[in-house]
């Protein structure tokens, strides 16, 4: 199998995205999500080549459910980043705040703040400063940021992410997150080309559904039927953290993944999300709009601004 060899590029780490691919890789032994194999050096990482192809119904039910199991790996804290890193992250151009892989001593964070100040305020000057964001769309944000404080939109984590914090003791749920899961980071490939280096559980989910949870609309349940899926997810180019599952779902749709719905609908019957899920798709893909109307501007503000209109 063919390799490409990535370096580093400024600030941007080949090292940060080598420790967040074996630590999400950590899951497959349990059903976790594929997770493209990396080796590293000083500046530098390699990965195979991998054949891809368009993603199936079976294919995308499977991912999923696989899904649902890397995020119940968990992690020590919102914003933590993989084992190993302390030093400065990027999202293409952007900083993105990580923290030390460790539990966060005294009162952990809650969700919202979290979200608030290290994924969202830190773009907002720099959205002014370009123009994006008005003045008056800036005090909108702000607004929603101090519901966001408040703790006005913590909900709870998936089940399977609880169970897992339960089992670990850990006095909050955090999920362990792919972090930057838009479709461009989720590779189609065939089932026998990943099995060729995955663990022989990797991508099938958890091995027994014990969260008795109902399917994402009355009457509809991902198609298991069919036997083992002949294409799989495999995850890439991560920005690994803890954060919440639902984050991760919500990036997946930001710029169209196909089967998307079979994908939800796996995943929730697997490890059942909170009431109201779909509600917060928006407020959890606002971190990527902000990225953008930080980015490059335009738009991308008054979608940002709109976006926190909704939710006030």
């Amino acid at each position: 199998m063919s390799v490409f060899r990535k370096h580093d590029d400024g600030p941007v780490s080949t090292a940060l995205e080598a420790q967040g691919l074996t630590w999400l890789a950590e899951a497959m032994v349990d059903g976790g999500a594929h997770v493209v194999p990396v080796t590293s050096g000083p500046g530098w990482l390699e990965e195979p080549r991998l054949t891809t192809t368009s993603v199936t119904p079976a294919g995308a039910e499977a991912f999923g459910r696989a899904l649902a199991v890397t995020h119940a790996a968990g992690a020590p804290a919102f914003g933590a980043a993989p084992p190993g890193w302390d030093g400065r992250a990027q999202m293409g151009r952007s900083d993105i705040r990580l923290r030390p892989h460790a539990a966060e001593e005294g009162e952990p964070r809650r969700w919202g703040e979290f979200y608030a100040e290290d994924r969202i305020l830190p773009y907002l000057r720099p959205s002014r400063d370009n123009g994006s964001i008005s003045v008056g769309g800036a005090r909108i944000v702000e607004r929603l940021c101090e519901r966001l404080r408040d703790g006005d939109f913590d909900t709870d984590q998936p089940a399977l992410v609880r169970a897992g914090a339960r089992e670990r003791g850990a006095r909050v749920a955090v999920a362990r997150t792919h972090g930057d899961l838009w479709c461009g980071n989720v590779l189609w490939t065939p089932a026998d080309e990943a099995a060729q280096w995955a663990p022989p559980r990797a991508g099938l989910g958890p091995q027994a559904s014990a969260s008795g949870g109902a399917p994402a609309d009355p009457g509809q349940r991902a198609d298991q039927s069919a036997g083992p899926p002949t294409v799989v997810g495999v995850l890439i180019d991560p920005m690994a953290q803890g954060a919440h599952a639902e984050t991760d779902l919500a990036a997946l749709g930001v710029f169209g993944q196909r089967y998307l719905d079979r994908i939800y609908t796996a995943y929730h019957e697997v490890s059942p999300l909170a009431a109201g899920w779909r509600e917060r798709v928006g407020l959890h893909s606002w971190h990527i709009i902000m990225i953008h109307a930080f980015l490059f501007g335009g738009g991308y503000g008054g979608e940002a601004v709109a976006v926190a209109r909704q939710y006030l």
